[in-house]
């Protein structure tokens, strides 16, 4: 096997935070026109981020109308009458944000840097986020500058889980698949597709969810020091 020579990070809810992010924005945001976010409406959003941005990320609609259908789902579920596009655009500002203003990174992301600095790695983001988005999170949450190259689906033309989008990245990097290492709490599309691409692969299982037959498993960034040798 190649000598490790890279660790690159997925972005959300891996160094950034944003399920957490989501839920707080999610609950401000409904609280201004709607009212308390139940559990069961804070999923119900959940689900539908799942579904539309999955339905982006193949290619099926653009940005802005996978926003549009987020929102119209959800309006849908509290029985609300359909918008025109421009009033669903409107809303996903208000939510947005919301979102934004909760921003953070994860308290183990220092740390991992830290690891990785130690261990004399360069280090590199592989998102399927948007660009500016992408950009704009890692700026307020301070790495802008401390990770890089930062890779996104809308740069690259394709996402994960499609091997292009690893291939991208090796490319980036200058480096052969099998000497970069990449960490990501999704297990499908970070761990067993990065594989696919000849990548090494750590799954970030913060919930202890993940599958159980998993070697190379995490519960924080902070354990990352046994898979830099």
């Amino acid at each position: 096997m190649a000598e490790l020579a890279a660790v690159v990070f997925d972005l959300d809810d891996t160094l950034f935070d944003h399920s957490g992010s989501a839920t707080r924005g999610f609950g401000t945001w409904l609280a201004g026109f709607h009212g308390p976010a139940t559990s069961e409406l804070t999923a119900a959003w959940f689900e539908l981020q799942d579904l539309h941005f999955g339905a982006w990320r193949a290619g099926l609609v653009s940005m802005a109308e996978q926003r549009r259908r987020r929102i119209g789902g959800l309006l849908d579920l509290l029985g609300r009458p359909a918008l025109e596009p421009a009033e669903l655009d409107a809303l996903w500002g208000d939510y947005f944000l919301a979102y934004r203003s909760g921003w953070q990174r994860f308290d183990d992301a220092e740390a991992a840097l830290a690891l990785v600095a130690a261990a004399g790695l360069r280090t590199g983001i592989l998102t399927n986020g948007p660009e500016d988005m992408q950009h704009d999170k890692l700026a307020v949450i301070g790495l802008t500058g401390r990770v890089g190259p930062v890779l996104t689906a809308e740069g690259l033309g394709c996402a994960k889980p499609d091997p292009r989008a690893y291939a991208g990245l090796c490319a980036a990097l200058g480096l052969d698949p099998a000497a970069v290492l990449y960490v990501g709490d999704d297990h499908d599309l970070d761990v067993v597709a990065a594989r696919a691409a000849g990548l090494r692969a750590v799954h970030l299982d913060r919930r202890g969810t993940g599958p159980a037959g998993e070697r190379d498993r995490i519960a924080s960034l902070r354990d990352l020091a046994a898979h830099l040798s």
